[in-house]
C-alpha cells in the first residue's frame, strides 16, 4: 500500500509572517475599527489595547506549543496533550472550525461592503464570487497562497499607512485632545470599553491560524515562534496608528457601524474619492478570508489525520499537496454563514469561540508542562504566562456574556 502523500513543507519565516499578518490585519482594522468606536468612541484605542494584551499573553502559549507540536489541527492536538480527552479535543476543534469558517464569512460580507463603493451588485453575489475563487486559489497550492497572500499583505500594509498620512491633521491635535483619550473612572465608561476590547479582539484573530500551517513550515521549531510575535508586534502598532487616526479625524456617530470605515476616513481627511482605499480594503478582506479558508481547510485535514473526523478530508492531492475535500467543504460552509448572517454577529461568535479556545490552550500548555521539559531548542515562558492568559481570556469572554441584553 503506497504512503499517503504528505502536505509539503515550504513556509520560510517571512511568507509565515506575512500569511500571518494577511489574516490579522484582514479581519481587524479594515472592517470593524467602525463598531467598535461606535462602542468605546474616543477611547477606542484603549478598547484595541486591551485586546492586544489578552491576545499576547496567549501568543506565548501558542508559539512554544507550536514548537513542541507542530502539527494541523494544532489547538486540537495541543488540547489532546494536556488533557488526553478525545471529546474534548473534538470540542476544540470544532470551536477552531466554526471560528475560521465565521471569521471567514465576516471578511466575505466586508468585500461585498467596499465593493458597494464602486458597483451596485447584489451582497449575495459579491459574497458568492469572492469565495468560489478563494476556494479555488486555497486548492491550487499553499505556495501560491501564500506568495498571494504575502502580496496582498504589503498592500494592506501600505494602504493602512496611507490612511494614517491623510490623517495628519487630525493627528497633529493629538496632545491638545489628549485628555478626550483617558476614560473616566465611571464604571459605565470601562464597560463600554470592555465591550469594545471583545470586538476589537476579533481584529487580534490571525496569529493563531499560522500554528495550523507547522506541517508546511520549513524549520518549524524556530520559524513558528519568530513569526507569531512579529506578526502580533506589526499588527499592534498599525492598530493603535489607525484607531487614534480614526477618533481623531471622525465622530463616533460617523464611525459607528460603517460599513467602510476606512474609505470614509480617507473622504472626510481628503475630499476625494475613497477609489484608492477602496480597493486596497478589498485586497485585505480577500487575503484574510483566504488564509482562513487555507487553515479551516488544515482543521480538517488535521483532525482526520488523528482520526477524528473521516479519511476523505485528510486524502491529500498527489499533484497539489493540498486538501481538496477539506478545501471545498470549509468554502461551502463558509459561503453559507457569509449569506445567513450580519457582520456583527458573526465577529462576536468568532471572537467567543476564540477566548474560549484560548482559555484551554493555556491550561493545557501548563498542563503538558508538568509532564515533561520543553524538548532543546524550544523556548518555555514562565508559568504566569499561560495562567494570565487563561484569566484574561476568560474575563473578556465574562464581560460579553454578561452585556446588558445579551
Amino acid at each position: 500500500m503506497p504512503e499517503p502523500v504528505a502536505l509539503k513543507r515550504t513556509l520560510t519565516l517571512p511568507l509565515l509572517t506575512f500569511y500571518g499578518l494577511g489574516t490579522i490585519l484582514g479581519a481587524g482594522i479594515y472592517v470593524l475599527v467602525g463598531e467598535v468606536a461606535g462602542l468605546a468612541g474616543m477611547h477606542a484605542p484603549l478598547a484595541f489595547a486591551v485586546a492586544a494584551v489578552v491576545a499576547a499573553f496567549t501568543a506565548f502559549s501558542y508559539a512554544e506549543l507550536a514548537a513542541r507540536h507542530p502539527f494541523s489541527a494544532a489547538e486540537a492536538v495541543y488540547v489532546q496533550e494536556g488533557f488526553g480527552r478525545r471529546g474534548l479535543s473534538m470540542l476544540v476543534g470544532a470551536l477552531v472550525l466554526f471560528a475560521a469558517l465565521a471569521s471567514a464569512a465576516a471578511l466575505a460580507n466586508g468585500f461585498a461592503g467596499y465593493l458597494r463603493l464602486f458597483v451596485g451588485v447584489p451582497s449575495w453575489s459579491a459574497i458568492l464570487f469572492v469565495l468560489l475563487a478563494l476556494g479555488a486559489l486555497a486548492a491550487w497550492g499553499i505556495h501560491e497562497s501564500a506568495r498571494v497572500a504575502a502580496a496582498a499583505t504589503l498592500i494592506e500594509i501600505g494602504g493602512l499607512l496611507l490612511v494614517v498620512a491623510v490623517s495628519g491633521e487630525g493627528l497633529l491635535a493629538l496632545p491638545a485632545r489628549l485628555n478626550e483619550l483617558v476614560p473616566p473612572a465611571q464604571t459605565e465608561a470601562w464597560q463600554g470599553i470592555f465591550l469594545a476590547a471583545f470586538v476589537a479582539f476579533f481584529a487580534f484573530i490571525g496569529f493563531e491560524d499560522m500554528s495550523n500551517v507547522a506541517e508546511e513550515v520549513i524549520e518549524p521549531e524556530r520559524t513558528m515562534p519568530r513569526a507569531i510575535f512579529l506578526a502580533l508586534a506589526v499588527s499592534t502598532a498599525l492598530y493603535l496608528l489607525v484607531a487614534l487616526a480614526a477618533v481623531l479625524t471622525l465622530s463616533r456617530d460617523e464611525l459607528a457601524g460603517h460599513a467602510a470605515p476606512l474609505a470614509l476616513m480617507y473622504e472626510k481627511a481628503t475630499g476625494r474619492e475613497p477609489v484608492l482605499i477602496g480597493v486596497i480594503a478589498l485586497f485585505a478582506v480577500t487575503n484574510g478570508a483566504l488564509v482562513l479558508l487555507i487553515r479551516a481547510a488544515r482543521v480538517l485535514h488535521g483532525m482526520s489525520v488523528q482520526g477524528w473526523l473521516p479519511a476523505a478530508f485528510g486524502r491529500v492531492h498527489p499533484a497539489r499537496r493540498t486538501p481538496l475535500l477539506a478545501t471545498a467543504s470549509v468554502t461551502f460552509a463558509t459561503l453559507v454563514l457569509a449569506l445567513a448572517l450580519p457582520l456583527a454577529l458573526l465577529a462576536k461568535a468568532t471572537s467567543a469561540a476564540i477566548l474560549i479556545v484560548f482559555a484551554l490552550i493555556n491550561l493545557a500548555l501548563l498542563r503538558i508542562r508538568r509532564r515533561a521539559p520543553a524538548p532543546p531548542g524550544v523556548r518555555s515562558y514562565p508559568p504566569a504566562v499561560p495562567l494570565t492568559g487563561f484569566v484574561l481570556s476568560l474575563l473578556l469572554l465574562v464581560v460579553q456574556l454578561t452585556e446588558p441584553g445579551d
